[in-house]
């Protein structure tokens, strides 16, 4: 059987992926140079020596002893001379305590360095399988056919295209700090990329540990949460703002699948060490990133108040796309009805950027697209902590009740349910 001829467009295809394999091949070669850099421990080794020998040299010598015809005079020598030979003594103590802590952090900088580069090499090693699948596959298409498959081969490799401009990037960066932190070492100066590391990790850290102060325990936490899951009927599951992982835990022990986003490092770290599907990103581009009706359920506990109204708006346009028929958006916030909500829950969050009032979020929910929504109350003041009623004795019937309806607004005003859930399914 005849073949039509070659489509014009297929020539222009192999060009294009010589072209891309060639570049490939350029980045695999330049990253696979980088991951064998010799860190300063090895290519250095004296250094090493030389803080042992200062380690030992530091310490100040002992006041001479008083024995012998020129004991006084050493004495009294000795007396003069202390307090410059204690401050250097001191200062010796501080530097190589200094240079102690400096280099250990340095060599656990370098083993990550040159892991993220073997990384590196291995994802490449994985990708080009793929070019060459993709390159023998376009040779064998024919003419009505590949007209289509090209089309979707261009998207692909402009695809590949900013991945290879990623690693690009990456590479160039990696070289940047490696050069920096050689730089740094050769000058006694802590690297800029280990401080801006630092700083990032101590601003995850307390931050996350502020929120886990206030979400409460974690059992507490599980069992509210257990609720929540139980109305998801079947999977995917996307939790934004996972937290610490419990609702994705409670759909686990459902047989639903579910994964979850959070912006912290340190939270994705913790979740990850209880074996949970979680990744570090931005709420709404996760969302973007998922197919169209490829969710069964979208979840998020205290997301909402801390977006912008853009944002908002953008979350809730990206769910119903993302939700198949059916599927069941539940968004979970503060009520600022209640004045105990917004002073003792709403009020405590630092980045909280507004109050969500439950119309506005319903209202937002219908322009969206979601046609069956409603709002739900959740979590009550307890009667105790309330406005008590009067007593209506020794009081005319009237005045007792007009009282006791006030004391029922003022508590519906102060002591209303401090959070509520927005429910809507696509």
């Amino acid at each position: 059987m005849s073949q039509d001829p070659e489509h014009p467009a297929l020539e222009g295809l192999r060009g294009r992926l010589r072209e891309e394999e060639a570049a490939y091949a350029e980045v695999l070669d330049a990253v696979d140079r980088l991951s064998g850099f010799p860190v300063p421990a090895e290519a250095a080794p004296e250094v090493r020596e030389r803080l042992l020998r200062l380690n030992e040299l530091w310490p100040a010598p002992e006041r001479p002893a008083g024995g012998g015809p020129g004991g006084a005079l050493r004495r009294r020598a000795w007396d003069a001379v202390s307090p410059a030979i204690e401050q250097q003594a001191a200062f010796n103590a501080v530097l190589v305590q200094l240079l102690n802590g400096y280099l250990a952090q340095a060599d656990g900088l370098h083993a990550r360095l040159r892991d993220l580069a073997s990384a590196l090499v291995r994802y490449a090693q994985r990708v080009q399988p793929l070019v060459d699948a993709r390159a023998r596959l376009a040779t064998t298409l024919a003419t009505t056919r590949s007209e289509l498959v090209l089309e979707a081969f261009d998207r692909r490799l402009e695809s590949l295209g900013r991945r290879l401009e990623g690693l690009l990037a990456l590479r160039d960066r990696l070289e940047a700090v490696s050069e920096e932190v050689r730089g740094s070492l050769a000058a006694g100066a802590p690297p800029p990329a280990l401080a801006a590391v630092a700083s990032r990790a101590a601003e995850d850290s307390a931050y996350t540990a502020l929120e886990n102060r206030l979400r409460g325990s974690r059992e507490g936490i599980r069992e509210r949460l257990r609720a929540s899951a139980e109305r998801f009927e079947g999977g995917p599951v996307v939790h934004l703002g996972c937290r610490g992982g419990e609702l994705l835990q409670a759909l686990g022990e459902r047989g639903i699948a579910a994964r979850g986003v959070a912006g912290h490092a340190d939270v994705v770290r913790e979740c990850r060490e209880l074996g949970l599907d979680v990744v570090e990103g931005d709420v709404v581009d996760f969302l973007r990133a998922q197919a169209a009706g490829s969710l069964g359920g979208v979840f998020a506990a205290q997301v909402a108040k801390h977006l912008s109204p853009v944002r908002l708006v953008a979350l809730l346009a990206e769910a119903h796309r993302a939700l198949r028929p059916g599927g069941l958006l539940l968004l979970e916030t503060v009520n600022p009805r209640s004045v105990t909500g917004y002073l003792e829950v709403y009020g405590r969050d630092l980045v909280h950027e507004r109050p969500l009032h439950p119309d506005a979020l319903l209202f937002l929910a219908g322009a969206a697209g979601f046609t069956d929504a409603r709002v739900e109350m959740g979590t009550p003041v307890s009667a105790e902590s309330q406005l008590r009623p009067v007593p209506a004795e020794g009081l005319p019937q009237p005045a007792a009740d007009a009282l006791n309806e006030n004391v029922a607004r003022l508590n519906a005003l102060l002591y209303g349910h401090l959070e509520y859930a927005l429910v809507a399914r696509r």
